[in-house]
């Protein structure tokens, strides 16, 4: 019999070991996660800044949009596959651009590339990720890459040229950080960047000797001391050091910045952080291809709005220019909420990175499989043959 619930579109799914078989839905991976990780390495992935608000309401958002579906339309022929930039994908969301992966799970970055390759659908690399962005992109020849700018024009110059050299025809310009966001939490739970060794830490990584064995020792005995490899044309500093300062001061770069790169891309220009419908407008005007509405997850400006609540009016005056959105998403029905609410596309981080922490690239496919499944059923369940037919189905509930 045919299993109706999973997409005719996706690859066969990854033989699971039995601590996969127990996840059942994104939201599984965080506790999972939470006991595999050092208490400051999840407290790293999972928190946010100052009182947590834009966080939470991250979530809280798609709470105030209901379900009316359809019913005996014949949806038996259904498809989650979606179009992006002209390429098809077998579902409408990625992974999410996710700095220092590798401290999670090993070689985090080069599992989410990989597990995003063969389940087709998008995955973007951070500017602050641990693996040469090379090697992914020899891994997946169709990832993104996102990069925090330099200051300097000829700091951007070169790291833009390299991007280029590599492979990747996709630039996503964060633009939401022109400084680091107060994270209370971090210095709570003995988290900095770079890492500086002290008996906390040794204490917290020999408490969970799974991931000292198998995430940090193994990376060690394998590829040395992890760096961030592709916040500039070079090397940047190690992920351990007792002297080394990381720089977040970014508050000089403005939409000149962003024209003056557009005039040397010759790829697509993606930028990502945006919550204002001017803004849209001006990234329109400056020639970007497409937007990522998002708050960063709610790890910069705490009561920075949720992203789904600006996401229709941002679709309004696109006109044309790829709209796509992250922050928040958890389940299947979030997914079909943000598409029917405006967005092309969507993107998801947290959960994926659990995913690779606990289980590399068969954790993350497992993760995906689980999501695209649950579009999947979704759309049985609202009449809808594609993801094109979402309109009328989801409305905002009148309090």
């Amino acid at each position: 019999m045919r299993d109706v619930t999973r997409s005719p579109a996706a690859a066969a799914p990854p033989v699971l070991s039995s601590k996969l078989r127990d996840i059942l839905s994104l939201e599984d991976l965080e506790p999972a996660a939470k006991r595999y990780l050092p208490h400051c390495i999840f407290s790293f992935i999972s928190g946010a800044v100052e009182t947590n608000a834009s966080r939470h309401e991250n979530r809280a958002a798609f709470q105030d949009y209901d379900f009316h579906p359809r019913v005996l339309i014949d949806v038996s022929a259904r498809t989650t596959t979606k179009t992006l930039f002209g390429g098809s994908f077998s579902a409408p969301f990625g992974i999410a651009p996710m700095g220092g992966a590798g401290l999670a799970g090993y070689r985090a970055d080069l599992a989410l590339a990989s597990a995003a390759a063969t389940e087709n659908v998008p995955f973007i690399l951070s500017g602050a990720s641990l693996v040469r962005m090379e090697e992914v992109a020899k891994a997946n020849p169709q990832a993104w890459f996102q990069a925090y700018l330099p200051v300097q024009r000829d700091a951007i110059a070169a790291l833009i040229g390299r991007i280029e050299a590599a492979g990747f025809r996709h630039l996503v310009v964060t633009a939401d950080v022109p400084v680091g966001g107060n994270r209370e939490n971090l210095v709570r739970a003995g988290y900095t960047s770079p890492l500086r060794p002290s008996l906390k830490l040794a204490f917290d990584g020999i408490s969970h000797p799974r991931w000292l064995f198998g995430t940090a020792l193994r990376t060690l005995r394998h590829h040395g001391m992890p760096y961030y490899e592709n916040s500039g044309a070079e090397r940047g500093m190690a992920v351990f050091s007792n002297a080394a300062v990381r720089a977040h001061l970014r508050d000089s770069l403005s939409w000149r910045d962003l024209a003056w790169i557009r005039e040397r891309w010759p790829g697509k220009l993606i930028v990502k952080g945006l919550l204002s419908p001017s803004d849209a407008e001006t990234a329109r005007q400056t020639g970007c291809d497409g937007i990522i509405v998002s708050n960063h997850g709610g790890r910069q400006l705490d009561g920075a709005a949720a992203p789904l609540r600006v996401l229709p009016r941002i679709a309004e005056v696109a006109q044309g220019m790829t709209v796509m959105m992250d922050s928040g998403l958890r389940r299947g029905s979030d997914v079909l909420k943000a598409l029917a609410l405006g967005a092309d596309f969507v993107f998801i981080g947290r959960p994926f990175l659990y995913a690779a922490a606990i289980g590399e690239a068969d954790g993350v496919r497992r993760a995906i499989d689980l999501l695209r499944s649950e579009i999947h059923r979704n759309l049985a369940f609202l009449g809808s043959r594609d993801l094109s037919e979402l309109h009328g189905r989801v409305q905002r509930i009148a309090r």
